[in-house]
Formats: structure tokens, C-alpha cells, sequence
């Protein structure tokens, strides 16, 4: 679900793989549906926990924004329904510093298609 200016929609998402050693890494990441740009990520051998999320959050809000208490606009955060995201904490924090929380898996499953074509 691309859009035409960058800070409307961004997305965010996680993947995980193993390292030599068996050990699980998490990645947690976040993108403007727009210009594509990775503006926080976040890697760890524990979960995608609501931690993770919240801080990822802040990250990408002060990569776009400087030293800010929240974005300038309300800005769309789409993602999938996984515990980091839905958690109310989580979704309280979103709001607090100027972000939209969306988590409906089809949304944000059209958000990401765009990485499979790129």
C-alpha cells in the first residue's frame, strides 16, 4: 500500500534466521511506504516483544524527526498482529508519540509485497 509522500504510512515487520552457532536472530525493522527507506531496525536473540516494538517506534520517529516528543502528523504504522504490536502498552505508546497503530495482517501484507517485486 504504497502512497505518494513519505511520513504518511510506514510498515514494519520481522524476520529470523540462525546463526552458526544454532542461535535464533530476530530482526524487528521499520519502513516509509513511500521512499522505502529502513529508518530503524532492531536485532536480538529474544523476541519481537513489545519492548522491541515501542523502542523501534521512537527510533524511526526521531531518524525522520530529530530530538521530538512526537511526529509532526499522525502517520499510519501498519503490521501484522503479532504480541509486540497489539499489546495495549504498545498501541497506547504509538499514539502517544504521533503514530496510527494498523494491525491487520492483509494491510500489512500489501504494504511489504512491494520488497518481492523490488
Amino acid at each position: 500500500m504504497a502512497v505518494s509522500k513519505s511520513n504518511q504510512r510506514w510498515c514494519s515487520d520481522g524476520f529470523e534466521f540462525r546463526c552458526d552457532n544454532g542461535e535464533p536472530l530476530r530482526v524487528t525493522f521499520a519502513l516509509d511506504c513511500c521512499d522505502r527507506e529502513a529508518m530503524s531496525w532492531a536485532a536480538t536473540t529474544g523476541g519481537h516483544s513489545g519492548e522491541v516494538v515501542r523502542d523501534l517506534m521512537l527510533a524511526a520517529v526521531e531518524h525522520r524527526f530529530g530530538n521530538v516528543r512526537r511526529a509532526p502528523a499522525q502517520i499510519e504504522w501498519l503490521s501484522d498482529n503479532g504480541s509486540g504490536y497489539i499489546a495495549e502498552k504498545t498501541r497506547a505508546f504509538a499514539s502517544d508519540i504521533g503514530l496510527k497503530p494498523l494491525t491487520n495482517p492483509w494491510a500489512a501484507r500489501r504494504a511489504m509485497a512491494w520488497q518481492k517485486a523490488s
